[in-house]
């Protein structure tokens, strides 16, 4: 009774980089029609091309999340591209420093990407979503909202306001036929992290560090459970995952 995704219409935000690319790749293999956006076009030139002749199909943009001009361009190509949304998997974030080693702008533009660019996407997913019959929003959250790590202080309280968000959301929605997940990762190797690759490498070898490809497994396992099943909070990480 597993939900197929073949041909279901996903659109990944940040899916050019990270988690959000390992994701796009996944589902795209199972032949659902992705669409996606990051905000660089390098970037989202080799994710196409890596996506390319997969059994399903990939289509993307340079959007910003934060700029609700570009949200609002984001769902306009959707409907024009793929007709509607039946999943949306929020995953463009930004990693930051404590806050008062932080501009003031540069905090603010964190918030604006990590929390209102969930909420804006999930907004205007939820409004297709709705005429559609129904659909699953999926937000990739971070183990940082429970471990609370020193330096970490705006990142959490971004991930800690997408946890509270969702966990009230699913209730405002489940009436509607709309599924709500966040998925918690730990430690993973994504270009979020500031360390080098040959650390990184190290890191996984270890067991402190996880692929992001394994994050998008988890991804994979909470949108397709059956239609009566939600997974409402699934917490993914490393054996070793540091937690200070």
């Amino acid at each position: 009774m597993a939900t197929a995704l073949i041909g279901k219409r996903i659109l990944v935000t940040g899916g050019t980089t990270g988690i959000g690319r390992a994701t796009v790749m996944l589902l795209a293999r199972e032949g659902a029609k992705v669409f996606s956006f990051g905000r660089h076009q390098a970037e989202l030139d080799e994710t196409l091309a890596a996506a390319s002749g997969l059994r399903g199909s990939v289509e993307g943009m340079t959007a910003d999340a934060a700029r609700r001009q570009d949200v609002d361009r984001v769902f306009d190509t959707v409907d024009a591209k793929l007709g509607g949304i039946d999943m949306l998997v929020a995953c463009a974030a930004l990693g930051a420093q404590p806050i008062h080693e932080m501009d003031e702008d540069d905090w603010r533009y964190v918030v604006e990407t990590n929390l209102v660019g969930y909420l804006a996407c999930a907004r205007r997913a939820i409004h297709r979503m709705e005429a559609l019959g129904g659909g699953h929003l999926l937000f990739v959250g971070s183990i940082s909202t429970e471990i609370k790590a020193e330096g970490e202080s705006v990142y959490s309280a971004t991930k800690a306001g997408i946890q509270a968000f969702a966990e009230t959301l699913r209730k405002e929605v489940a009436e509607k036929n709309i599924k709500v997940t966040v998925i918690q990762p730990g430690s993973v190797a994504t270009p979020m992290q500031e360390c080098s690759d040959d650390e990184k490498a190290r890191a996984i070898a270890n067991d402190e560090m996880l692929y992001a490809e394994e994050i998008a497994e988890a991804i994979h396992f909470a949108l397709t459970r059956s239609s009566r099943a939600d997974v409402v909070n699934l917490r993914i990480e490393p054996r070793l995952q540091k937690t200070s």
